[in-house]
């Protein structure tokens, strides 16, 4: 675990401090934002705070649905590749603004890209 990609970005901080930005970005974007309407953000934070801090290697306090049953409802609403690829996006922007190398954000996409054919149920 020391030398998981959770510690190079910084451990719970970084996470943390992402999870935030990328919220504000993804509620700002039209294409995707609709698909939080009446949720609660800070559940919603606190649940992808758990889920990447174990994607990225760091501890396992992650104890919400799987992928499929997690976004199921979103795809019986019309989730997509398209909106997966705009969060894709937001994760990238997200993490530029926080500085985080190249290197490292394309670590993190291929991360969040293994999830996509589960995410839309697939």
């Amino acid at each position: 675990m020391a030398d998981s990609l959770y510690n190079r970005l910084g451990g719970e901080a970084a996470v943390n401090a992402a999870v935030d930005i990328f919220y504000r970005k993804v509620l700002a974007d039209k294409r995707i934002s609709h698909f939080f309407d009446n949720v609660d953000m800070s559940r919603q934070a606190a649940k992808q705070k758990a889920f990447l801090t174990v994607a990225f290697g760091g501890p396992n306090n992650y104890s919400g649905q799987d992928m499929r049953k997690g976004h199921a409802h979103l795809v019986s609403r019309g989730l997509n590749d398209g909106h997966f690829d705009a969060v894709m996006e937001n994760l990238a922007a997200t993490l530029q603004e926080l500085s985080v190398p190249p290197e490292m954000i394309a670590e993190c996409a291929a991360i969040a890209e293994s999830t996509r054919s589960d995410v839309l149920c697939r």
